[in-house]
C-alpha cells in the first residue's frame, strides 16, 4: 500500500481547495486538497521546529513540504520558521477500501495560517483554487456542483462544525464487506453502488445507481442492478434497501447490467423501465418469460424520469454499443450517465449484431456537444468534464485510420489483428477481432 499527504490549510473561518483539471489521470475534475504521493527520495530528516507534529514521521512531513511548494509555489518550512503558519495537525486518515485496486494510506494534515495565502496554483494540477468556508464548499457539494471523493466530503462535514477540530475525522468508507457491496457519492444525489458483476475484463464490478429525490413527483430510480450470484445479489439488496427505489431503469441488454433484474423488480414489486430494442434482446437472450409478472415501460428519447436535486432527468438514446442503449441527465447538464458508451477501466467493444461503429461516433460526439459537468461511466469512477470522451473518440479516429491503410494495402482481418493487437491476451482476441468489424464496416460504408 502507497501513502500519500494532503494539506488542509485553513484560516479561522476558511479552507483552501483545488479543483483537479479534468484531463488528468487520477481524479479528474474532482474538488480536493492539495497533495500527492510520498516519494523514496522525500528526506527522512528529522523537522527541528515544535510545529512539525512529532507522531508523522517525517518522510511523510518532508513529502507535504515538496508537494505544497509544487503544487501552490509556497515553501512551507519558511511559512512555520516566520510564525506564518499557526499550527499543523494531522487531522485524519483515509484508506483507500479493499475493493479498489489502487490502495493508498493518505494522511490529512491540517495547516492553520494567519491569514489566507494568495498560491501561485500550478495549472498543469489545478484548474482553480479558492479560499471558502466549510460550509460554502459544503453546500456547493450539496447542490451536486462539487465532485469530491468520500474523505473530502467527511472532512467539509466535520469542519463545518469547527475549523478547530482537534480528534481524527472518520475517513472510513461505512460497509461491511461480509455483508453489503460499496456505496459511494461522490456527487450529491447520485448514489454510486458497486457490486462484483459478470462484466469484461479488466473491469469485475458494474456500477448501479439510485437516482431521483424521492418526492411523488421524483421516484427514485434503480440503473441497472447486476450482481453476479445469489451471495453478490444478497450483499446488494442490503445495500440498496437502506436507500430505497422506486423503479428500475436499464440501461442497455448486456447481461452485466440486468442480471438479477428481474428477481429483484418482484420481491420488491416495482416495475423495469428500458427501450423496445433493449426489451426484445433480452427477452431473445434470457427467454420470453424473463420479465413475466413484471410491470414495463418503454422509454425513448426525450422521456422525463424523475427529478433530481430539483432538476428534471431526461432519457437520451446512445446507440452505437449497443443499438437500444439509454443514457439520463439531469437539464443543467451537471452530469450525463453515459453507461458504456465509455470505461475508465478498460475500453469499450463495439461489436455486431448490437454495435455499430458509425453511430457510436455520432453518440460520443453529441455528449461532446451536450458539454456535461461530469460524465458518469458504468465501470470506474465519476469523471469531470468530457475530457475522456474526446480521447475516446480520437482514439476510435486514429484506430480506423490505421485499419483503413491496412485495408489499402490490401491486408487481412487477421494482419491487421496482428499489426494493431500486438501482445492482446488470448481471451480478448474475439472482441478485438468483432471491433475490427466493426470499424472495416463502417469504413466500407463511407467510401461506397
Amino acid at each position: 500500500m502507497r501513502e500519500s499527504v494532503s494539506a488542509v490549510f485553513v484560516t479561522s473561518t476558511k479552507i483552501f481547495f483545488i479543483k483537479r483539471q479534468n484531463y488528468l489521470s487520477v481524479f479528474p475534475g474532482y474538488y480536493a486538497t492539495p497533495g500527492g504521493k510520498i516519494d523514496k527520495t522525500d528526506s527522512e530528516e528529522e523537522l527541528l521546529n515544535s510545529l512539525w507534529p512529532k507522531e508523522i514521521k517525517p518522510q511523510i512531513l518532508h513529502a507535504l513540504i515538496r508537494e505544497v511548494q509544487e503544487e501552490l509555489n509556497y515553501n512551507l518550512i519558511e511559512g512555520v520558521d516566520s510564525g506564518e503558519v499557526l499550527a499543523i495537525d494531522l487531522i485524519g486518515i483515509a484508506i483507500t477500501p479493499e475493493f479498489n485496486p489502487y490502495r493508498f494510506k493518505n494522511y490529512y494534515l491540517k495547516i492553520t495560517l494567519k491569514s489566507e495565502k494568495l498560491f501561485e496554483i500550478d495549472l498543469n494540477e489545478a484548474e482553480f483554487g479558492l479560499w471558502r468556508t466549510p460550509e460554502d464548499l459544503h453546500e456547493l457539494y450539496k447542490r451536486g456542483e462539487m465532485l469530491a471523493v468520500p474523505p473530502a466530503i467527511n472532512l467539509l462535514k466535520a469542519l463545518v462544525t469547527s475549523l478547530n477540530h482537534s480528534t481524527l475525522i472518520d475517513m472510513s468508507l461505512p460497509y461491511l464487506p461480509d455483508l453489503e457491496v460499496p456505496m459511494i457519492e461522490s456527487l450529491c444525489g447520485v448514489r454510486q453502488f458497486l457490486p462484483l458483476s459478470n462484466t469484461f475484463p479488466p473491469a469485475n464490478r458494474t456500477n448501479s445507481f439510485i437516482i431521483g429525490d424521492g418526492l411523488p413527483d421524483a421516484p427514485k430510480y434503480l440503473i441497472d442492478p447486476s450482481p453476479k450470484n445469489e451471495e453478490e445479489l444478497q450483499k446488494f439488496m442490503r445495500s440498496i434497501l437502506k436507500i430505497g427505489f422506486d423503479r428500475i431503469l436499464l440501461t442497455h441488454h448486456h447481461l452485466d447490467h440486468y442480471q438479477f433484474s428481474a428477481e429483484i423488480a418482484r420481491l420488491c414489486s416495482v416495475g423495469i423501465e428500458l427501450s423496445s430494442d433493449t426489451l426484445n434482446r433480452i427477452k431473445k437472450q434470457s427467454g420470453e418469460n424473463y420479465f413475466e409478472g413484471i410491470t414495463l415501460t418503454i422509454r425513448k428519447e426525450g422521456d422525463i424520469l424523475t427529478k433530481s436535486l430539483g432538476h428534471n432527468v431526461r432519457v437520451y438514446e446512445v446507440p452505437g454499443h449497443d443499438e437500444g442503449q439509454l443514457a439520463i441527465a439531469p437539464d443543467n447538464m451537471m452530469w450525463f450517465l453515459a453507461g458504456d458508451l465509455i470505461q475508465t477501466i478498460g475500453t469499450v467493444v463495439i461489436q455486431a449484431p448490437e454495435g455499430d461503429m458509425k453511430k457510436y461516433f455520432e453518440s460520443l460526439e453529441r455528449v461532446i456537444k451536450l458539454n456535461p459537468q461530469n460524465i458518469i461511466p458504468s465501470h470506474g469512477i465519476i469523471i469531470g468534464g468530457i475530457n475522456k470522451i474526446h480521447e475516446t473518440l480520437n482514439h476510435r479516429k486514429l484506430r480506423e485510420a490505421s485499419i483503413r491503410d491496412l485495408l489499402n494495402n490490401h491486408k487481412s482481418e487477421q494482419e491487421i489483428l496482428d499489426s494493431i493487437y500486438m501482445g492482446l491476451a488470448p481471451e480478448l482476441i474475439p472482441f478485438a477481432q468483432r471491433t475490427i468489424q466493426a470499424h472495416i464496416k463502417k469504413i466500407k460504408e463511407e467510401d461506397s
